[in-house]
């Protein structure tokens, strides 16, 4: 292992496999023995496949891509613990839906994640491969980590309040969330069905894009924009106007995540973009709120169950989410249902005059240490909504750790946030960096 690798991405990968030029299999195998190389110094996997270099990984539009999964999706025949010592033994019969959809696209699984218990607070082993000092962030920790040191070319994660784009920003990489109900969640252990989504891990904008299209078929009704990614890549969305969100957490961030924040809308002023500052109505406020009553509510339902039955082999943390959530009165429980539907309905007219809003997805670099992933709630708002979110490298803090920017659109404007993202990334000029994860 040494500093200077520098795998292709998703959208190289499959462009080199098209023309003939890569065998896929060897691009998975290159892949998995970085994954091998990482290890001892990262630990982002709980499991890692046995790959047959013989086996023919088909023809399908991701080819020669590894893929890591977090260990909260069902993966059949390869060990799914959800991060507990409950399901230490656990083996599922049956892919989840992603994981099923990514096979048929030729995708090879290198391995499943390092989660948090349940994808709750509770710290998980994995170290961040920029300086295994500090977290990857949770609860995704092994999915971001393992994009960030060349392990996989796209990671699968999840989010619940901050657990893809935290880590993303902390760990160096892009982090895309969807439109909640975008990816099908089928076969990934339920924290809040109100919440969760499955997220991605990628090394740029077009990787994470073409992922997502091949992807995206819609969860629970919902008709998800089908969309494609050329070859070539997305096309940048020309003079994005761009609020730059100045709400109360704004004095809360670290100075040089603020001074990111600041650097980047004046690239993308020089750019061409339109950057104003922006307040959202104070209703909004309430977010948080609202999450952390659906959150404990259904965790409890999700999860009281399993800590009733094993009390001896769940975390405190767990235990004390599900006494939460059973206080929770059913009528606080209703009106947060109503009322992040009705916030989300107002977010576009929230932003009349703006395409996206910038924020940060994080306070700061990754905190020392491995007994605290980070702190969520510049994400949590924007997870409550179900609206689309991505994070983006943007800088270097003081300790040499990856400071990262958020951007947000309204729900169902997945592309065309994709497509501002790709000319933000564009603007901000950074080259794909692969940790040294030594």
């Amino acid at each position: 292992m040494t500093e200077t690798f520098a795998p292709l991405g998703v959208l190289e990968t499959v462009r080199a496999v098209a023309a003939g030029t890569l065998d896929p299999r060897s691009s998975v195998a290159a892949a998995a023995a970085r994954a091998r190389a990482c290890e001892p110094a990262v630990g982002a996997f709980t499991h890692l496949a046995a790959l047959d270099a013989a086996a023919d990984p088909g023809a399908g539009p991701l080819a020669g891509i590894a893929v890591a999964v977090k260990d909260l999706i069902d993966t059949a025949g390869m060990p799914t613990t959800y991060g507990s010592a409950i399901f230490a033994d656990h083996v599922p019969a049956e892919d989840a839906a992603v994981v099923k959809r990514l096979k048929a696209l030729s995708a090879v699984l290198v391995g499943k994640t390092v989660t948090t218990e349940f994808a709750w607070r509770h710290p998980a082993g994995t170290r961040n491969p920029w300086n295994v000092g500090h977290t990857p962030g949770g609860s995704s920790s092994g999915s971001a980590a393992a994009v960030a040191s060349g392990a996989a070319h796209v990671a699968l994660g999840t989010q619940t309040l901050g657990s893809v784009l935290r880590p993303a920003a902390y760990c160096g990489v892009v982090g895309l969330k969807a439109s909640f109900g975008a990816v099908p969640r089928a076969g990934v252990h339920p924290l809040s069905q109100s919440l969760d989504h499955v997220g991605l891990f990628a090394r740029t904008v077009d990787d994470a894009a073409l992922v997502l299209s091949l992807i995206a078929e819609g969860d629970g009704g919902l008709a998800f924009p089908p969309f494609g990614v050329p070859p070539e890549g997305l096309a940048p969305f020309p003079k994005p106007r761009i609020g730059l969100l100045a709400g109360p957490e704004w004095e809360l961030l670290e100075a040089p995540q603020r001074e990111v924040l600041r650097q980047a809308a004046g690239v993308f002023a020089a750019a061409g973009a339109l950057v104003e500052e922006i307040a959202l109505p104070p209703a909004f406020q309430r977010l948080g709120e609202i999450s952390a009553t659906l959150c404990s509510a259904e965790g409890a339902y999700n999860l009281g169950p399993l800590t009733d039955r094993f009390p001896d082999k769940a975390s405190e943390r767990v235990k004390a989410l599900v006494e939460a959530g059973r206080a929770v009165p059913a009528t606080a429980y209703v009106a947060a249902c109503h009322d992040r539907l009705a916030l989300r309905a107002t977010l576009p007219a929230a932003l009349a005059g703006f395409d996206v809003l910038l924020t940060a997805p994080a306070f700061g670099e990754a905190p020392e240490g491995l007994g605290n992933t980070g702190d969520p709630a510049l994400c949590v708002p924007w997870t409550t909504l179900g609206v689309p979110a991505v994070a983006l490298p943007a800088g270097t803090g003081p300790k040499g750790l990856p400071l990262g920017i958020q951007l947000v659109a309204p729900f169902g404007e997945d592309l065309k946030l994709l497509r501002i993202a790709k000319a933000c990334e564009l603007a901000l000029g950074r080259p794909v960096a692969v940790a040294p994860a030594a």
